[in-house]
């Protein structure tokens, strides 16, 4: 009997239809588009403003539907969604349960699985182990997050860099070799104090102070996050070329968090791979945390052939980062 791997079989994705362009941020904050761009390789990104009372879930729902209606999948079908993010709907309730229930994915389990940027990441390796183990077909990744709940809009630092989307993969068994072949996942909680939220949880409650001191927004040591960040996602994504034979020519595509594009470009470099196999859309949508990655395979989905080797990279928050080799597993019709 073949060995069984856990292969991507159908992808979808869905962004809001306001754009919030590095012009338009010039208005706002005291910044402006050449060093903006310069820095991190954004030029707009995206914000869901569609109505009132809208989160996560809407963004994630939408993308799930995309799938959906794309690979024409009965949603009863599906045995597990995992929802990758980290601004959940609200606190307690499952933001993936609920979307389970709405997409129609009435006999499946569902929950939340929550690493920052490298939340989507963490859960290709959740998702592969569920196939892999023979007890699940059909398990749904969603990564999406609504950032701009979370960002003060007066604050240059964060302002300009993250937006809100979301993106879904369908993972099946697969007996020829492809799908899911390595994954070298890393965390050290030194990150803790260098990008967080102060209030919310826990350690500090919700107050009329915590608000007043604007404790619910995302704060960043954007220095020290970006020096953690380059080594580290360079390393790994070396790391797995290293574990599992592969050369620069090995490797087709560089599908990497899109957190600023300086961190993408020293992460090919280290891996030794020509621009022309490296997957960007940062100055589309900016850091879309759980969903960037989802967000490239959907954008580029006719560039990938059956068979192709996919390295995956992801830095975020806690600190929590890795790696995964991958094998493509179809050819868009």
């Amino acid at each position: 009997m073949s060995k069984i791997t856990a292969a991507i079989t159908a992808i979808g994705s869905y962004v809001p239809e306001y754009v919030l362009s590095n012009q338009v941020l010039e208005t706002m904050v005291d910044t402006n588009d050449e060093w903006i761009t310069t820095r991190t390789g954004i030029k707009e990104r995206r914000l869901l403003k569609e109505a009132e009372g809208q989160g996560t879930s809407y963004l994630a729902i939408k993308a799930a539907q995309n799938l959906i209606e794309k690979a024409n999948l009965d949603p009863k079908e599906i045995d597990l969604v995992i929802m990758a993010t980290a601004t959940p709907d609200m606190p307690v309730a499952s933001t993936g349960v609920y979307v389970a229930t709405q997409i129609g994915a009435t006999n499946a389990f569902a929950y939340d699985l929550h690493a920052a940027c490298s939340s989507f990441l963490y859960g290709i390796s959740t998702a592969s182990a569920y196939i892999e183990s023979g007890r699940y077909k059909k398990v749904l990744l969603i990564g999406a997050d609504k950032m701009s709940s979370i960002i003060d809009y007066t604050d240059r630092a964060t302002c300009i860099i993250f937006g809100d989307g979301g993106g879904a993969v369908l993972f099946e068994p697969n007996t020829e070799g492809l799908g899911f072949q390595d994954e070298y996942l890393r965390s050290d909680g030194i990150g803790r104090e260098f990008l967080k939220i102060d209030a919310g949880g826990s350690i500090l409650p919700a107050s009329e102070e915590t608000v007043k001191n604007k404790q619910h927004y995302v704060f960043q040591d954007g220095k020290t996050v970006f020096k953690y960040a380059v080594s580290g996602m360079a390393d790994v994504s070396e790391k797995i070329m290293q574990r599992n034979n592969l050369t620069h020519d090995d490797v087709n595509w560089l599908v990497a968090h899109q957190a600023n594009k300086r961190i993408i470009d020293a992460t090919a470099n280290r891996m030794g791979l020509d621009d022309s196999k490296v997957l960007i859309n940062i100055h589309r949508y900016g850091n879309t945390t759980s969903a960037t990655l989802p967000l490239l395979l959907t954008d580029f989905e006719d560039k990938l052939k059956k068979g192709d080797n996919l390295i995956f990279a992801a830095f975020g928050g806690g600190f929590t980062w890795g790696a995964i080799y991958l094998k493509w597993a179809y050819n868009k019709k």
